[in-house]
């Protein structure tokens, strides 16, 4: 009897299977890094919003009977801050404006203020008002009888 011996499969397909296999592992490791970036960026972000004292101040906004009279009720913000925040522990500094946005119009918020202790202290907390360029400032106590 004659014995016949076959070739490996890698053997027979080598000129299209190396290729194939190394540009499939640096693709997955290409996905892989690309996705942990996109991760570490989204929960860096993640944890800047949440120090920042964005979401104190849009509460501040939603309960300024001049500012809801204006913008409307459910007034959010629309997009990321421009300008600055510096934490350091417990303490920090805000200074930036961010677009807002409500069921009848919209402005922007400008906040400038300093963290002590976990507490935001605002210096100066106002929106303008897009439409018209009126100015709400949120410190004023309105004390209308």
């Amino acid at each position: 009897m004659e014995e016949y011996n076959q070739k490996s499969w890698f053997s027979r397909n080598w000129p299209w299977a190396l290729p194939v296999g190394c540009c499939s592992g640096c693709l997955l490791m290409f996905v892989l890094f690309i996705g942990g970036v996109g991760a570490t960026i989204f929960t860096v972000f993640d944890e800047i919003k949440e120090m920042s004292p964005l979401e104190d101040v849009l509460i501040m906004v939603n309960e300024n009977e001049k500012a809801t009279k204006i913008l409307g009720e459910n007034i959010i913000s629309k997009g990321f801050p421009n300008g600055n925040i510096s934490l350091s522990n417990d303490d920090g500094e805000v200074k930036f404006s961010i677009p807002v946005k409500g069921e009848k119009g919209e402005g922007t918020l400008y906040v400038n203020g300093i963290r002590a202790n976990k507490k935001w202290v605002y210096e100066d907390l106002y929106i303008i008002i897009k439409e018209t360029a009126e100015q709400i400032n949120l410190l004023e106590v309105d004390v209308s009888i």
